[in-house]
């Protein structure tokens, strides 16, 4: 008989839910609630009771050379090298590992290339190294002083620093060109803007994440075996280590 008493059918206990006149006070705490926020209380509690015995147990003359790389800012201790990385980058080091910073630069650099290939390289930047660097060879300083632009490419003065649709005089005298209308620069002026302030973005996260793989590759050396010392910095302004030369067995 005893062995039928599980198959006996059960009351089956139900909580009740929250009373329509009390819904004001929002939803109304269930047993399994109860056992989550009490768990995670008693974690907590372990928690400070832990650190209060790593303090009370903590020695006053403690020392180790990372006290003198560490400062305080706003209530957290900040390392040398963090100062070099934002804060989205160190979350990034710190939530995934090297493989997904590599997936996510290779991202970054194909997005960077397909925005210079359609803004034709960005020749509207105005600074020396974007502008055309196109290399003619003559023959004697005389030609040099006398070369002019225009007239070895063939086209107007006003088109002899275009990168692309340069075109030529003989073009411009026996073809009849659409002149755009003041709508349509406007339009194509701010598309423009927009891809030059995306590319400046993406060109700042490759500078970040650039760091952040190099500091991530640092610091899994740091781990390993072996002494080192600070050398200098590299040209991201993180710090550079030597380690000293052992001999294998």
């Amino acid at each position: 008989m005893s062995s039928l008493k599980k198959f006996a059918p059960r009351r089956e206990h139900k909580e009740r839910g929250q009373l329509a006149s009390r819904k004001k006070f929002g939803h109304l705490e269930k047993h399994k609630d109860y056992v989550l926020r009490a768990r995670d209380y008693n974690e907590k509690q372990k928690q400070l009771k832990r650190l209060r015995e790593r303090a009370a147990a903590r020695n006053p003359d403690e020392f180790y050379f990372n006290m003198e790389r560490s400062q305080m800012k706003s209530g957290q201790h900040i390392e040398e090298r963090n100062e070099m990385l934002s804060p989205e980058m160190l979350r990034l080091m710190e939530t995934q590992d090297i493989t997904y910073v590599k997936m996510q630069r290779d991202i970054n650099r194909r997005n960077i290339d397909r925005l210079k290939n359609e803004m034709h390289l960005l020749d509207s930047s105005g600074s020396s190294s974007s502008r055309p660097q196109h290399t003619v060879f003559v023959d004697s300083e005389q030609e040099v002083k006398e070369f002019d632009p225009a007239a070895y490419f063939g086209t107007l003065p006003e088109f002899v620093d275009r990168k692309f649709n340069r075109p030529k005089v003989e073009t411009l005298e026996n073809s009849e060109i659409a002149r755009p209308l003041s709508e349509d620069l406007r339009r194509a002026a701010s598309a423009r803007q927009i891809k030059l302030r995306e590319l400046k973005d993406r060109l700042e996260r490759e500078t970040q994440l650039k760091r952040a793989e190099s500091e991530m590759v640092i610091r899994r050396a740091m781990k390993e075996k072996g002494k080192k010392k600070k050398v200098g910095t590299d040209m991201l302004g993180l710090a550079v280590y030597k380690w000293r030369a052992e001999r294998k067995k």
